[in-house]
């Protein structure tokens, strides 16, 4: 099964903690990543850029606002995502646990749904977006 682990930090935690720690936390990361990804179980990692750099759309009654940012009060903000393969959602945790940003926020594990399934259950042709 594939899933997706939603790394969200909160600043004010990463942020107290001194460069030397943050740096170790992300080479223990790094190092994390290369492990799962040399046993077949990480098919793809992204970091984010900070959330100031972001823009939110959203359509309303036809119009489109375009925000600065992601418009959000919560405290943790999106940094990246692991998409990994796990044999279930147990694994997948475990997984989770062992990267760091759970000190410093959250990692959100959700199982990733099936779109070549959606595509078969709306009648809609097969297409680039299918799953692998």
């Amino acid at each position: 099964m594939k899933f997706v682990l939603v790394i969200y930090n909160d600043p004010k935690l990463y942020d107290a903690l001194p460069q030397t720690e943050t740096d170790g936390m992300m080479r223990d990361c790094l190092a994390h990543a290369d492990e799962l990804h040399q046993d077949g179980r990480l098919i793809a990692s992204q970091m984010l850029e900070g959330a100031e750099s972001a823009k939110s759309v959203r359509i309303r009654n036809g119009r489109t606002k375009v925000t600065d940012g992601p418009f959000s009060e919560a405290k943790e903000v999106l940094g990246g995502f692991n998409l990994i393969e796990a044999k279930d959602i147990d694994e997948a945790v475990r997984i989770a646990a062992e990267f760091p940003w759970a000190r410093t926020g959250c990692v959100e594990v959700r199982p990733v749904r099936d779109i070549a399934e959606v595509r078969r259950r709306v009648g809609a042709p097969a297409g680039h977006m299918t799953a692998r």
